[in-house]
């Protein structure tokens, strides 16, 4: 049990990158403007907070939704220019960072479980 605890603390900042990617529409108010990157955000945002949470309550068996997550993240950063074709650089720096950050956490715990599974 206490092996995992830092991976599932990492699967709550998932669930936080989640939250604020389908939010992000309307944080950053570009949900009137781009209606169609708005409804991207916001499912991808709630499948990855979804994920997060699966992964963050059974850290132990969360290896595969790992590499779902990683999709997701790499879909929002490609997602202004797939979706939106001319996004605002409000619109790039929302997305991007925020699946930059969900990729990064999902690389981190899944290696975190990878190193746990060696030992």
């Amino acid at each position: 049990m206490l092996e995992t605890r830092g991976v599932a603390a990492v699967e709550e900042l998932v669930i936080v990158g989640g939250i604020y990617a389908a939010v992000s529409a309307w944080t950053v108010h570009f949900a009137a403007t781009r209606p169609e990157l708005a409804i991207s955000n916001l499912i991808a945002g709630i499948a990855i907070a979804v994920l997060g949470l699966c992964m963050s309550m059974a850290p132990e068996r969360a290896q595969d939704l790992n590499f779902v997550v990683l999709l997701l993240g790499a879909w929002l950063i490609v997602s202004p220019w797939v979706v939106a074709r001319t996004p605002d650089t409000g619109v790039v720096l929302s997305n991007v960072l925020t699946g930059a950050c969900v990729c990064l956490f999902a690389l981190v715990a899944g290696g975190m479980l990878m190193s746990k599974r060696r030992t």
